[in-house]
């Protein structure tokens, strides 16, 4: 487990790097919903997502030596970015193992913030063993996507800003919803608003087909996904919970929803018709669960993490215009 302590220095190692991003309100949803509804939108994050929290609070900290020799990691696309971002501003050379079908935007961004690419094929290869792999030939450290003591304090800082935020306009949220992959942003987030609120709820939420932390839930051991699960949400498509993040979230965590591809395109059409915010699909899946009622809102007060808003334009394009 992770400390409070170690959130807050987190966010003091991030104070000029990444943006603190506002709490939105939309009469639109609330009326909706028939409750008072905040939106945390990490769409707007630096690179796109919340991933640079993270990755930059792991980087920071390495010593010369260890920076010297670079970084690898391993993602779909919103911690390639985050760590590229990091490893520019923090003058370290980064690899970063990517799938062959991530989102062409999230390879070019990646691309152009200085990062190598090793692409590798999602159903069929491992893509931390060639990760580690890399990383042992060239001597460099390793920068996980979630399951890392300071990736998980620095993805926490999302936490901490939704309840100093909160604090500040004088209220506590009954119910927080964050979007769950690996674990990380909900495991960091879900230690920061337990150290301020007993009280909030805290609901993780995944893809329908990617619901490995539901089934690990349940009988409480971590489990895997199927090499056959298929979903437009690329950035939540994890093998299984981390060991220290699924920890976390068994305790903190009150349950987990999960919503289908259909329902997270259905977000995607209302954030960009009543938000005006672009989404990407693992980012909403959050806001899917709110507007297909998987949750109690009637009078209560509820945060939405929006997590991310990388996502292919035509990919986008064709979701907000229905057509699949």
């Amino acid at each position: 487990m992770i400390n409070i302590n170690a959130i807050k220095e987190a966010a003091v190692r991030l104070s000029d790097v990444a943006i603190i991003t506002p709490l939105l309100r939309s009469s639109k949803l609330d009326e909706r919903v028939g409750g008072k509804v905040f939106l945390k939108p990490e769409c707007l994050q630096r690179t796109g997502s919340f991933k640079i929290r993270g990755a930059y609070n792991l980087m920071s900290q390495l010593s010369d030596q260890q920076a010297s020799n670079g970084v690898v990691a391993w993602s779909s696309g919103n911690h390639a970015q985050g760590v590229a971002a990091a490893g520019k501003i923090l003058n370290i050379k980064t690899t970063i193992v990517m799938p062959k079908d991530a989102p062409s935007e999230k390879i070019d961004n990646t691309r152009k913030l200085g990062g190598k690419i090793i692409f590798y094929d999602r159903y069929n290869e491992d893509r931390e063993q060639i990760a580690k792999e890399i990383a042992g030939k060239q001597g460099s450290e390793l920068v996980p996507s979630y399951d890392h003591i300071d990736i998980i304090a620095g993805q926490g800082t999302v936490g901490l800003e939704i309840m100093q935020q909160h604090d500040a306009l004088g209220i506590v949220p009954d119910q927080i919803l964050i979007c769950c992959g690996g674990g990380g942003l909900s495991a960091g987030s879900s230690v920061a608003i337990k150290d301020h609120s007993l009280n909030t709820d805290i609901y993780l939420v995944e893809p329908t087909d990617f619901d490995d932390t539901l089934r690990s839930f349940e009988c409480g051991e971590r489990l895997r996904n199927s090499n056959k699960a298929r979903s437009i949400c690329d950035a939540l498509q994890t093998e299984s919970p981390g060991k220290i993040t699924f920890e976390i979230n068994r305790k903190l965590a009150t349950d987990v929803l999960t919503v289908t591809d259909e329902e997270t395109k259905e977000a995607m059409r209302f954030a960009y018709s009543y938000l005006k915010l672009v989404v990407e699909p693992g980012g909403v899946v959050a806001l899917a669960a709110v507007l297909s009622g998987k949750i109690d809102m009637k009078n209560k007060i509820t945060t939405v993490v929006l997590s991310g808003g990388n996502v292919d334009i035509n990919l986008y394009t064709s979701i907000i215009d229905k057509s699949i």
